[in-house]
């Protein structure tokens, strides 16, 4: 129960400083380049840079394979949404990067992305890369000590939307109405 209570109350804590986070960005960075440049690798081992994010529009998701409730349920409700666009959100690209590339090497994102979606490409890489371009996009996260030796990731919970020339265009935050994020999808895949 106390776990349960303790889990609780981090997401919140995590969603929190998400929203805050890109509260703050909506305001400083609204129509301007959004990120930085960076090189990783997909889940199928090739590089991707900051171009994957450049000609259609993104949702992105930072996360890890071992978190045991947001990431997963993010997902697959993120697979859902553009599921139900169809062909109007058929120029949205999707992924998911790991805040864990220790643990989440590209097989293992691979595996992991493959079973919840054909939509949503995995990336992963170099530990200190991941971090810079999870700063670089204001993702709050922090490695956490569990009993016995293990570790979980503290992370910003929230999908970034960006529109087709990169430029941050809204968030969709965990567990949002689906009415109101389908919205947002739409939005995005008009206008961005």
């Amino acid at each position: 129960m106390m776990r349960t209570i303790l889990a609780g109350i981090l997401i919140l804590m995590a969603a929190g400083v998400g929203w805050l986070t890109f509260d703050w960005y909506r305001g400083q960075n609204s129509g301007q380049a959004f990120g930085a440049p960076f090189v990783l690798v997909d889940q199928k081992g090739a590089e991707i840079t900051e171009q994957a994010f450049r000609g259609q529009p993104s949702a992105v998701f930072f996360g890890f394979t071992h978190c045991p409730e947001v990431c997963p349920t993010t997902l697959f409700e993120l697979d859902g949404l553009l599921k139900q666009l169809g062909d109007e959100g058929k120029d949205i690209r999707a992924y998911f990067v790991t805040v864990d590339p220790e643990r989440d090497t590209a097989d293992i994102m691979n595996t992991y992305v493959s079973n919840v979606s054909d939509r949503i490409t995995g990336i992963t890489g170099d530990p200190d890369k991941v971090r810079a371009m999870a700063k670089a996009f204001g993702i709050y996260l922090k490695k956490v000590e569990t009993e016995g030796g293990d570790y979980t990731m503290d992370h910003t919970a929230s999908i970034i939307l960006l529109d087709s020339k990169g430029d941050f265009f809204g968030t969709i935050a965990y567990e949002e109405n689906p009415t109101a994020a389908l919205g947002k999808l739409k939005r995005l895949a008009a206008e961005g």
